[in-house]
């Protein structure tokens, strides 16, 4: 259905009717491929912890998808001919964008503005024009935010593409070129699978836009695979340092701040615990004031910036804070925090993509821990379709 239309069902038929003048429309069916198996449990106690563990398999078939896809193509054409580039989205898909930044100017040497959809209108809508192209995010593609940024770019000419799950959403539909994320159904609230394809979907973008060798995407699916066994039982020996806590921060800094910022999402969305994300050198202008005896702070790093990683673990711990590190395993890095969840060591850009896999089973097992449901925190939504 499209925005202005009504349905009437019955067990025999569906009919679909124009809300301006009562018009039944005559439309083709599209068949929906998925079977009814992917949208139950599969023997996981929860849709999101299945979700967790689907990330290498969807992730594979994301891969492969890109290699063969001739929309990518025109995509990367046109990108290296816009004057401006603009990532879009909300949420945890907001999150995505800012890492997508990241990657355009390490990997493509292209400067790239991550901008919240309801924040765009006030920031750039008198400055874009049709030489600019924005890359809209949405998981459902249904988001009404990301949607009105859409209309707002349009009138002003600038060329829409999008990253979306749900084949013939709205998003889709008034997109120039979408790119699918192909993560199949996702049932729980919070964003995981979907997250980490559009990190993977933004650093396929940025290595085709610097002329980069893909190999590195081969061995990706299988460091997931791998980070999500080797973090399980790491992570819930870290759960006693924060899970009963109503307040913490998770801290990153260039690759691993927009990772810290679904970090910081994920565990309020499901433990209702408030975590601020943040760079972590913004740490000490003011919410270092948070710091008492064992309060805990998570750090995300990737090797690179280890060395200034550890100053702000030193600033934690040095006035009585628990630092959890969250990084390649690195003998500085384990000696100057607490407690360190290793990260399997592989380029930054990677690196950064692994670490959200134990950022999301933190916020899984400490959520169990309070004794709450993951699949539906409250007062949320898996679509907002609301301003």
């Amino acid at each position: 259905m499209n925005d202005g239309e009504i349905v009437e069902l019955s067990s025999e038929f569906a009919n679909i009717y124009s809300v301006e003048d009562g018009e039944r429309i005559l439309r083709e069916p599209e068949l929906v491929t998925e079977t009814m198996e992917a949208a139950q449990k599969g023997g996981f106690d929860h849709f999101m912890l299945k979700e967790i563990y689907e990330q290498p398999q969807v992730a594979r078939e994301l891969i492969h998808l890109y290699e063969k896809s001739e929309d990518l193509d025109d995509v990367i054409g046109a990108l290296k001919q816009a004057k401006n580039i603009y990532f879009i989205g909300c949420g945890t898909s907001y999150n995505a964008c800012v890492s997508g930044a990241v990657f355009f100017n390490r990997i493509a040497n292209r400067a790239v503005f991550p901008v919240a959809a309801t924040q765009f209108m006030a920031q750039y809508h008198q400055s874009i024009s049709s030489e600019d192209i924005g890359i809209f995010v949405s998981q459902s593609g249904e988001t009404k935010d990301v949607l009105n940024a859409v209309e707002i770019a349009k009138k002003r000419g600038m060329r829409i593409y999008s990253l979306v799950n749900v084949v013939g959403s709205t998003l889709t539909k008034k997109s120039e070129i979408w790119l699918p994320l192909a993560c199949g159904y996702e049932i729980s609230v919070p964003a995981t699978k979907t997250f980490t394809n559009q990190l993977i979907a933004f650093l396929y973008l940025a290595y085709r836009m610097g002329d980069k060798s893909l190999d590195d995407f081969d061995k990706l699916p299988d460091l997931m695979e791998n980070e999500i066994k080797k973090s399980t039982s790491i992570v819930q020996k870290a759960l006693p340092f924060v899970q009963d806590w109503n307040d913490l921060y998770c801290l990153g800094y260039g690759l691993s701040f927009p990772i810290a910022l679904e970090g910081a999402l994920k565990l309020k969305e499901i433990t209702y615990s408030h975590c601020e994300g943040m760079l972590s050198t913004e740490f000490k202008h003011g919410p270092l004031a948070a710091v008492t005896n064992r309060y805990p702070v998570i750090f995300v790093s990737t090797l690179n910036d280890i060395p200034l990683i550890i100053s702000g673990i030193n600033e934690v711990t040095c006035r009585g804070g628990f630092a959890i590190a969250v990084g390649p395993e690195n003998e500085n890095l384990r000696a100057n925090a607490n407690y360190l969840i290793p990260v399997t060591k592989s380029t930054d850009e990677i690196s950064s993509i692994l670490s959200v896999i134990p950022l999301q089973l933190i916020s899984y097992y400490m959520c169990l821990a309070r004794g709450f449901d993951p699949d539906f925190p409250r007062n949320l939504s898996k679509t907002l379709t609301v301003d």
